[in-house]
């Protein structure tokens, strides 16, 4: 297994039986005996719904550096949608029935992994556990706090609508304590940037930029169509988001991602929900897989602060719709 990080941690594999076959997850605890555990934190890493695994930087590194921080990581190896639909910025020349899982598969996968790792007596008390991710993990776990939600409040309805709710979110051991976003991909069709924004983006190198085409493109591959989401929790952004836990929701400086992430977040806090924003200085899209950038060290910094200090994270103030 490569070791991306010089964080000391004790780790295991576990292959579990998900709700759609096999699921690997990896967990990560604390190896000093001097680093006690505080908190959980349940991660999907990134790679455009269609690549990426957990010895990938944007897993491990975050995983081994957030567990020396007292943080136990159950890092999700989730199904991939089939590599097909990327390869013209332009449009798609069709979806084709290549080997893969495109939605709800993953999605589904983390929020079960979540509801594994409450209850698999892992050391963290089940209301210190978090979810989170990076990028399309980002939107993944964006939508499962939107199926726990759904599910805490006694809803188990299909992916095509999120069924009403009253009971607040809090009221399920289920529920996360909070929500970790990083760069996430939130909306089906990205918000439009701002000037600031804007001028940023059109300074980046192609191989480092997102253009409105290849974001449709990406989504509708995940999607396995490209009539746009049937189902809230494909992209949450825009979605009823009232009854969430808190959110920390961390950008990239110069990022065509980053509309949608502070969009989100705005959405969020529009919502009733208590949310914290963070924009990397100086970073671009998946900073969290790139070790040797110091904005990376100083957003782990600030994820680590998040879930192990009480301070910071709010409370749940509105019940679910």
């Amino acid at each position: 297994m490569p070791r991306t990080a010089t964080t000391a941690a004790a780790v295991t594999d576990r292959l579990l039986a998900g709700p759609h076959g096999d699921l690997r997850v990896r967990v990560y605890r604390p190896e000093a005996d001097d680093v006690a555990v505080v908190a959980g934190l349940v991660w999907a890493h990134g790679g455009a719904f269609v690549h990426g695994d957990l010895d990938m930087p944007e897993a491990d590194h975050v995983a081994r550096t957030l567990a020396g921080r007292g943080v136990v990581v159950v890092s999700v190896d989730y199904a991939l949608a089939p590599p097909v639909g990327l390869r013209a910025a332009s449009g798609i020349d069709g979806l084709d029935d290549a080997d893969g899982a495109r939605f709800p598969v993953a999605s589904q996968e983390l929020a079960w992994a979540f509801s594994w790792a409450v209850g698999a007596d892992l050391g963290v008390p089940a209301e210190r556990w978090s979810l989170g991710g990076a990028s399309a993990g980002g939107n993944l776990a964006a939508g499962a706090a939107l199926r726990l939600r759904d599910a805490a409040a006694g809803h188990r309805g299909g992916d095509d609508v999120a069924t009403p709710a009253t009971p607040s979110c809090t009221d399920s051991p289920g529920a996360p304590r909070s929500v970790v976003l990083a760069y996430p991909v939130a909306h089906y069709e990205l918000p439009t940037p701002w000037p600031e924004l804007a001028a940023k983006i059109s300074a980046l190198p192609p191989d480092r930029n997102f253009p409105p085409a290849a974001v449709r493109a990406m989504n509708d591959n995940y999607l396995g169509h490209d009539g746009g989401p049937d189902s809230p929790y494909a992209f949450p952004g825009g979605q009823d988001l009232r009854g969430l836990p808190p959110h920390l929701v961390v950008t990239s400086d110069r990022d065509a991602l980053r509309s949608s992430g502070e969009t989100y977040a705005a959405e969020l806090a529009a919502a009733g929900t208590d949310v914290l924003v963070v924009r990397e200085d100086g970073t671009v899209h998946g900073h969290l897989n790139q070790p040797d950038d110091p904005g990376c060290a100083r957003s782990l910094a600030r994820i680590a602060v998040w879930l192990t200090a009480d301070a910071l994270v709010g409370t749940a103030h509105e019940p679910p719709p």
